[in-house]
């Protein structure tokens, strides 16, 4: 439509001069000493109309034929642009496809044409690293010249990741260490860093900060604070002192935390200090209850042993039915000489459980009583349980032989 108005447009101009041109009787006089030129308007015009059109045209040629250089240029940087782009995008397909080789000769290309060699060299460096060729991944990742300032926290995350992945985690933390500001992933890895160096109160001050932010779920962080803590817990058991100041330096949190609680109670009984470990054990099974803690509680020898079966008397109101406390029940009782009650309790926790342990203090009981029948029944069923629980055969699965095919009628 808009071709068509400018064709109708031009036909009418030509028929408008044309008619002028019919009608113009007009001359033109150029006087050139010694010469007089003689022209008719017309002719003029028209000749005018020409040379303009030429002029325009040798300009435009002359000013194309300037700007080709810079044309040239611009078209050479376009295609190494679009050369560098596709070349960075095989790299990135071939490598998750888990094709390392081509992903590492495909970033080297695109490092070679210098647009994005950074992350070009971050690929690289990293299927380098899945073709176990650390010398060529610490090459890509040790050439400042791929790298720009913008590059540099990529290039410290993946020199962190790589190495944590290659268990070295001083040098991973080394890396991150030039962070100068550490986002959410930085912090993940140097928490795994700091877990590979066994540096818990490190860990433990990580998993809050990963927390706050919720970078962790609170059980997922639970779990982790409850495993540093517990590390921290068995590294200072060695010394009494250390450990109650260690313990007195946890927050509300931890130490409420049954889990936590019960480890720092079985460190306090490995160092003989069982009214600190009771101390922990009854608030913490009033919180949560948990037959392995109960268990403890049994082993704990404190200094006011008709308290500690009242209170675990107690507890049996609401648990009457757990093997475990009645077991306890049953040992806090042997230690007082209280032998009725106790081979009460312990045959109660046979009654709900055939342990082990429940026969064997049973049968220890009756030695003591004087009854050698009884005791000797109860130690040859104990006998039996820990042989079935050592036999390797038992965890063998049985495995069926395969069921032959019936032939086929013909």
């Amino acid at each position: 439509m808009r071709a068509l108005f400018w064709v109708l447009l031009l036909a009418a101009l030509a028929v408008a001069i044309t008619l002028a041109a019919r009608y113009n009787a007009g001359y033109v006089l150029l006087v050139v000493y010694p010469y007089r030129v003689e022209l008719s308007l017309n002719l003029l015009i028209a000749l005018l109309l020409i040379g303009f059109a030429a002029l325009y045209v040798l300009l435009r040629v002359l000013a194309h034929a300037l700007r080709l250089p810079d044309q040239v240029r611009q078209f050479r940087e376009r295609r190494r642009l679009d050369r560098a782009a596709q070349t960075l995008v095989a790299a990135l397909r071939a490598y998750f496809e888990g094709r390392y080789a081509q992903a590492e000769k495909a970033a080297a290309d695109a490092i070679e044409l210098k647009e994005h060699s950074g992350l070009a060299a971050v690929i690289a460096a990293r299927a380098a690293h899945e073709l176990r060729a650390f010398e060529r991944r610490d090459s890509y990742l040790a050439r400042s010249v791929y790298y720009r300032d913008a590059d540099q926290t990529m290039r410290i995350v993946a020199q962190a990741e790589l190495l944590l992945s290659a268990r070295q985690y001083q040098e991973a933390l080394a890396a991150l260490e030039r962070l100068p500001r550490k986002h959410t992933a930085a912090l993940r890895l140097e928490l795994k860093a700091q877990q590979q160096a066994r540096n818990w109160d490190r860990a433990v001050e990580l998993i809050n900060q990963l927390e706050r932010v919720q970078a962790l779920d609170e059980t997922q962080a639970a779990e982790l604070r409850r495993y540093a803590i517990g590390e921290n817990i068995a590294r200072k058991a060695r010394d009494a002192d250390e450990l109650r100041e260690y313990w007195q330096r946890l927050g509300v949190r931890e130490r409420q935390d049954f889990k936590v609680a019960a480890c720092a109670a079985r460190a306090f009984v490995r160092l003989g200090k069982c009214d600190e470990a009771l101390a922990l054990i009854g608030p913490g099974l009033e919180r949560h209850w948990d037959s392995d803690l109960v268990a403890l509680y049994g082993e704990c020898v404190g200094s006011d042993e008709r308290r500690q079966i009242e209170r675990a008397e107690g507890w049996l109101r609401a648990h009457s039915t757990d093997p475990a406390l009645l077991l306890t029940l049953g040992r806090l009782c042997v230690r007082n000489q209280l032998w009725g009650k106790a081979k009460s309790y312990i045959e109660a926790s046979l009654s709900l459980d055939d342990s082990f342990a429940a026969h064997i203090e049973l049968a220890r009981l009756h030695d003591r009583l004087g009854e050698s029948a009884a005791a000797r029944t109860h130690y040859e069923a104990s006998l039996r349980l820990a042989e079935s629980e050592l036999d390797p055969r038992a965890q063998l699965p049985l495995i069926s032989a395969p069921v032959a095919a019936e032939p086929t009628q013909a």
